[in-house]
């Protein structure tokens, strides 16, 4: 017979939700799930969690040419350190912010393993509180996307408020044209077993698109104990509009690049490089 409550659950779940509303699930305090994503993360192959090993040499060199005799970095989202130990490497004192506890406890082992001297902190971003203490402030692979105006503009404070005077705040933001590409549209399976869950499971995938360039990529996950709805959403951004935010938000200048961490500009782009200073 089937479980009318269920049936219920799954209709409310796969309803349209407000702005930014959250989920109940989250991929990154989740053991499983956050098992599955430090994987992902070390999958240098192909951008996943983590960018790919050619895409981070290729960032590490671009903030080598813009960073230059600037020390002291703060990586915001540093995950298992990937680009922390990079910039370690070339003489950087970094300290690396991350709420997965898993990548944090990796980056940790690794840094010791490699006799790397790098500060690693499992925190919320939002909560940090250095005031002047960094020359460079690092938030890669498009996280400023996926906050709402009110926690964006939250996080450009407790940036600005880190930064020694003439520092410079460096991230990457999707274009719309990105999302075209890579939105989730309506699908559904089922898996014995996979990153969501270790049993068998059922997945029903879901996007939503909103007015100014938001969207909602929604997964609904149910096994045998019960249904979760993880949401993940992303607010895309133009040059225009990304120079508008960040100039608001009280920085004294910046610099837009069309592309991903390289000096010639495209036409096109389904990234921006955005470089921002007190």
């Amino acid at each position: 017979m089937i479980n009318k409550n269920i049936i219920n659950e799954v209709f409310e779940a796969n309803k349209r939700p407000n702005l930014f509303e959250k989920g109940t699930g989250s991929i990154w305090t989740e053991p499983h799930i956050s098992k599955q994503m430090l994987k992902a993360h070390l999958d240098y192959k192909r951008d996943g969690a983590s960018r790919n090993i050619e895409s981070i040499n290729k960032t590490i060199a671009f903030l080598e040419s813009i960073i230059k005799d600037r020390k002291e970095i703060l990586d915001l989202g540093c995950g298992p350190g990937l680009y922390a130990e990079k910039l370690c490497m070339i003489g950087k004192k970094v300290t690396g912010i991350d709420f997965s506890e898993g990548s944090i406890k990796y980056a940790k082992n690794i840094a010791s393993q490699k006799k790397l001297s790098i500060e690693y902190i499992c925190q919320d971003m939002f909560s940090l509180d250095y005031t002047g203490q960094y020359d460079v402030v690092l938030q890669i692979y498009g996280e400023v996307n996926t906050f709402s105006d009110e926690e964006r503009n939250r996080l450009f404070n407790v940036v600005k408020k880190s930064l020694k005077d003439g520092g410079l705040f460096i991230f990457d933001v999707s274009t719309p044209l990105w999302r075209m590409k890579n939105r989730v549209n309506k699908n559904w399976y089922v898996s014995e077993g996979g990153f969501w869950r270790e049993e068998k499971h059922m997945v029903l995938e879901n996007g939503f698109e909103y007015d100014n360039d938001i969207w909602l990529d929604q997964y609904v996950v149910i096994d045998k104990n019960n249904l979760k709805v993880y949401r993940n959403w992303f607010h895309d951004y133009t040059e225009d509009i990304i120079k508008k935010v960040v100039l608001n938000s009280g920085f004294s200048k910046v610099e837009v690049i069309k592309g991903l961490y390289e000096q010639d500009v495209l036409e096109e782009s389904d990234w921006l490089t955005v470089i921002a200073e007190k």
